[in-house]
Formats: structure tokens, C-alpha cells, sequence
């Protein structure tokens, strides 16, 4: 009998330590379920910002001219629209040991189909005879009767001797060789803002590119 009791007692202590545990196991998991889940963290890939996009430019094409002379090298050359004769004479090699560059002006701005002619020392110098001044015209500004006046090199004064062309599309047409380049052709100069045909056919008697 009392070892039947003290099995009897075991197996009690047995089956409340199980439900002990049990009890344990289940308040652990319902409190777990009653938890508040912290929030997901999302993650989402950044576009990268566009790349700026650039105006395209216009390059003036370059332009040719012929060097000789008293130069290492002559021949013709294609130069930068915005060249010098300075660059041109570079371009031939330079003078030779007999050149005499101070009666050429090295800081002239270069033109298309240009001929640059370095002169040696021993060449005479052609004299130059004093002409009388051609009267002024009514802008103030002067010119030979029959003379076209270069639009490549005329200034702004000269420019609004031409008719039609007052100090506002001088400046235009100054502005426009400038960025541009010089005027290959006459009716390049339509190209200016306020030029039309009717204006050039007013001016294409007057005007030159060369």
C-alpha cells in the first residue's frame, strides 16, 4: 500500500510539473501575440537626378589663306575663323632671316581666301602719295565715290552710312561677324536680325566682303 501511494504521489508531482509547464509555454505565446509588431522598414532605391542637358553650339568653319613671301613655308593654310595674320605667318614656319615683319600687321583679323604677303628687307617700300580727303557724308563718315565699304572690317560709323542701316543694325552686324565670323557672301547679311531682301537690295551695290 504505501509503495502504491508513493508511485501514486510521483506521478501527481509529474503530472503538475507538465502542467506547470504547459501553463508557462501558453501564457509565453499569448502575451507574445499580444505584443505590438514594430513597423516594417521599406527601403526604395532613389532615382538619380537627369543629367543636365547642353545646348549644342555652332562652330564656324574654319577658314583658308595663302601665306607667302619672305616665309619658310608658303602655301595655303586653313586656320581658325577668328585667326590673325600673326597665326597665319606662324602657320608658314614664321619669317625667314631677311623678312621684315614690322611693315606687316601681325594683329590684322584674317578673312577667307586671304593672301598674306611678308615682304623682305631688302624689297623697296612702295611709297604711298597723299590723296585728298573724300568729302563727309551727312553721318559724319567719309567715303570715295564708287567705294564699297567691306562689311567684314567697316566700323559702326561707316556701317550707317549705308542706307537703311542705322546705329541699331550697325551694332547687329558688328555683333554677328563677331560671333559668326566674317561674311563669306553678300547675302549673308540677310542673316542679320532686320535685314531683309528689300534692304539688300539697297545695299548689295554698296557693300563688299573683301
Amino acid at each position: 500500500m504505501r509503495v502504491w501511494l508513493q508511485k501514486l504521489r510521483e506521478k501527481l508531482v509529474a503530472v503538475g510539473f507538465t502542467s506547470l509547464l504547459f501553463a508557462i509555454l501558453l501564457g509565453a505565446t499569448f502575451f507574445r501575440l499580444r505584443r505590438p509588431q514594430p513597423a516594417p522598414i521599406v527601403i526604395s532605391a532613389v532615382e538619380p537626378p537627369p543629367k543636365p542637358t547642353t545646348a549644342a553650339t555652332i562652330t564656324p568653319l574654319p577658314i583658308r589663306v595663302y601665306v607667302s613671301g619672305a616665309v619658310l613655308v608658303p602655301g595655303v593654310y586653313a586656320l581658325p575663323w577668328d585667326s590673325r595674320v600673326e597665326d597665319a605667318v606662324a602657320a608658314a614656319g614664321g619669317g625667314t632671316a631677311d623678312a621684315d615683319l614690322s611693315r606687316v600687321n601681325l594683329a590684322a583679323r584674317l578673312r577667307d581666301e586671304q593672301q598674306i604677303y611678308v615682304p623682305g628687307q631688302a624689297e623697296a617700300v612702295t611709297p604711298v602719295l597723299p590723296t585728298a580727303p573724300p568729302p563727309a557724308s551727312s553721318t559724319g563718315t567719309s567715303r570715295t565715290p564708287g567705294q564699297k565699304i567691306n562689311i567684314n572690317t567697316a566700323s559702326a560709323a561707316e556701317l550707317e552710312a549705308l542706307p537703311g542701316i542705322g546705329p541699331v543694325l550697325a551694332q547687329r552686324i558688328i555683333d554677328y561677324r563677331q560671333a559668326n565670323g566674317p561674311f563669306g557672301r553678300l547675302e549673308d547679311i540677310k542673316k542679320v536680325k532686320g535685314i531683309g531682301d528689300k534692304t539688300f537690295e539697297d545695299l548689295k551695290d554698296l557693300i563688299a566682303t573683301e
